[in-house]
C-alpha cells in the first residue's frame, strides 16, 4: 500500500492531511532534532508522518532545498516591501512605544 506523506497544497508542501509544513520538519532535521522531538513539537504528527516526510525530503532534496530558498527570498522581499509601505505606521508605533517606555 502506497501512502502519500507529503502533499503540495496551494503552493506549499504539507505533511499528510495536516497543516504542518514540510519546511518546519526540514529545519528541525537540519538542527539535528530527532523524529521523536519533531512529534513533540507537532502533536498532529505521528512518527510515521515524520519519517515519511523526511524520506520524501531526502528523495527530493535538491528540489525542496530550491523551494526553501525561493520561499526565503519571497519572505524577505515581502518584508522589505511591507516596511516601505508601512514606514509611517511603523514610525508612529515606535514613537508610541518610546513615549510609554514599553520595553522592546
Amino acid at each position: 500500500m502506497n501512502k502519500e506523506y507529503v502533499k503540495k497544497v496551494e503552493g506549499a508542501y504539507r505533511v499528510g492531511e495536516t497543516r504542518v509544513s514540510l519546511d518546519s520538519l526540514v529545519y528541525l532535521f537540519r538542527e539535528g532534532i530527532s523524529a521523536e522531538g519533531m512529534v513533540d513539537s507537532y502533536p498532529a504528527l505521528t512518527l510515521e508522518h515524520v519519517h515519511g516526510a523526511l524520506a520524501f525530503y531526502l528523495a527530493n532534496q535538491k528540489d525542496i532545498d530550491t523551494y526553501l530558498v525561493e520561499g526565503r527570498r519571497t519572505a524577505e522581499l515581502q518584508d522589505k516591501e511591507s516596511r516601505l509601505t508601512n514606514a509611517e505606521l511603523i514610525a508612529k508605533l515606535q514613537r508610541a512605544r518610546n513615549a510609554s517606555q514599553i520595553p522592546s
